[in-house]
């Protein structure tokens, strides 16, 4: 099943920004076309994983809302594989009982989750956000480099290298990285964290915390004993630039 429905952007234009959603129940994937083109997105909805995945690889959406229950191809296994040439934006939908699958979204590479039941607005208002920090303008000046250590940042490429060599990184890892970058040696609460790199005022601690873990597996030399990415018990954390001496 394909559904497609136009959307229009916000200033009027024809240009909107592309979403697949892949989703197999019908009545839910009609409610989140139905909001989505309401929010002025165009919308395209798909309910067999393999066929999302297709889709998502040939025609590079703005943004996928992906199931995990799906025929086929389960949602983990499309976002692993999407994740291998692909940083398009990817929103989980997981059930209330589906803990481990929310956090296995995370750790391949998910940017955000909502779980079932939801509310249609509020989804809405996640793809606004993850849409806002994933097509914001990169900083000035834009052929900005930053050397930390043996990591080098460019920040208008989006690109990651450690000891001369790129790094995997998903948007949201890239943009919480830079955040710690941009403020080095303070302890940074996980609200904080959310409200800044993922513009949210509310949500679940554990986002932060599989994405710290899995920018501490990408970075550090030994991530289970982390020099730069470390934890503050009971706080938050605190980037240490190496040389630092904290």
């Amino acid at each position: 099943m394909t559904m497609t429905q136009p959307g229009r952007s916000a200033d009027g234009s024809s240009r909107a920004e592309r979403i697949l959603v892949v989703e197999d129940d019908h009545s839910v994937a009609q409610v989140i076309s139905d909001y989505l083109h309401r929010a002025g997105y165009g919308a395209v909805v798909v309910s067999d994983g393999a066929v999302g995945l297709e889709l998502a690889r040939q025609t590079s959406p703005d943004l996928v809302i992906l199931d995990v229950v799906l025929p086929g191809l389960n949602g983990i296994q499309v976002l692993r594989q999407l994740r291998a040439s692909s940083r398009t934006p990817v929103i989980m939908l997981t059930s209330k009982s589906g803990e481990d699958d929310r956090l296995r979204g995370l750790e391949v590479g998910a940017d955000d989750y909502v779980t079932k039941p939801f509310s249609p607005r509020e989804l809405v208002m996640r793809v606004q956000a993850v849409l806002r920090r994933t097509t914001a303008m990169p900083p000035t000046p834009v052929d900005e480099v930053r050397r930390v250590g043996d990591l080098v940042v460019d920040q208008a490429a989006r690109v990651v290298t450690k000891a001369g060599r790129a790094l995997t990184m998903t948007n949201k890892e890239f943009d919480l990285l830079v955040f710690l970058l941009d403020h080095p040696g303070r302890v940074v609460r996980r609200d904080e964290l959310l409200r800044e790199v993922w513009s949210y005022d509310f949500g679940d601690a554990s986002t932060v915390t599989v994405h710290v873990r899995r920018l501490r597996s990408k970075i550090e030399d030994d991530p289970s004993r982390p020099a730069m990415l470390v934890t503050v018990w009971g706080v938050g954390y605190r980037f240490d630039p190496p040389g630092d001496p904290r």
